[in-house]
């Protein structure tokens, strides 16, 4: 069983980063939290992935820690992610751990410098398209609108979703693919081939019987076999960096959550780097 800390050795062709962002939660707080709490579950896990027949010791993995956000304002934070992420991507895959949902936007501005050409799959109960929510224009409610702002409806695809507001959904209508299933139709896949994707899994997406701790929880979501069988079927995309969010370690009764997180990044890592 290995952490991903204890498999820091050799080159890197996937980066690990912690980005403890917690600064809008607006219902339940705390997911800074969950990059060391997901770390410390990875023990839990052998670093052999049977599903996709690779080791996490035969990829060159590499664990930088967590980025120093205290004290930074929102816009500073936001740009440190970014900067970092992009470095990281200069050695292959980077995968970020969260943090609020927001970690995505740095991660994505610092990425689309040099791929502008950069597509978003974002894996979420929420459609996060408000334009501002409690007079807050950038946070975990706006990611998405945000991020459709940086990328535009035709590189945005959002699965999984299941909650918003009646405006968030109209206006979701214009996105490649806005959908409560956990598939990629032919259409947006074909889309997706050939550029580079940042895929972001907020947690939340799954069922709260699956990942009980969570800020928001939204029933009705996907299992973790559902999850995991939506990563398989991404084979074949240019996958450049993920992450995952939004895990509140501190409502997460016996780890659930951040043990479900932790063997998701060991499945992104071996199967995109």
């Amino acid at each position: 069983m290995t952490q991903f800390l204890e498999a820091s050795t050799g080159p890197a062709r996937v980066t690990i980063l912690g980005a403890p962002l917690d600064l809008t939660e607006s219902f339940r707080a705390g997911t800074g939290a969950a990059p060391a709490t997901i770390r410390a579950l990875s023990q839990s896990l052998e670093s052999y992935s049977a599903a996709t027949g690779r080791d996490l010791t035969e990829i060159g993995l590499v664990d930088r820690g967590d980025l120093a956000l205290a004290g930074l304002d929102m816009h500073e934070a936001l740009q440190l992610i970014g900067e970092a992420v992009q470095q990281a991507a200069e050695d292959g895959l980077v995968i970020t751990l969260g943090g609020e949902h927001t970690v995505t936007l740095g991660a994505v501005r610092g990425l689309r410098q040099y791929l502008p050409d950069l597509a978003v799959l974002l894996v979420d109960a929420h459609l996060d398209l408000l334009d501002e929510y409690l007079g807050v224009r950038v946070g975990h409610a706006t990611v998405s609108r945000r991020l459709l702002d940086e990328v535009g409806h035709a590189a945005l695809l959002q699965v999984g979703i299941r909650s918003g507001t009646k405006e968030e959904f109209l206006l979701a209508r214009h996105n490649l693919l806005t959908n409560p299933g956990l598939s990629l139709s032919p259409h947006a896949r074909a889309a997706l081939l050939g550029r580079p994707v940042y895929l972001s899994i907020d947690i939340d997406v799954l069922d709260p019987a699956f990942a009980p701790g969570t800020g928001y929880p939204e029933p009705g979501g996907p299992s973790f076999v559902e999850l995991a069988d939506l990563l398989y079927s991404l084979d074949g995309l240019q996958i450049v960096a993920a992450d995952v969010c939004e895990v509140l370690p501190a409502l997460d009764p016996a780890a659930i959550t951040s043990a479900a997180a932790a063997k998701l990044v060991r499945e992104i890592a071996v199967l995109f780097g």
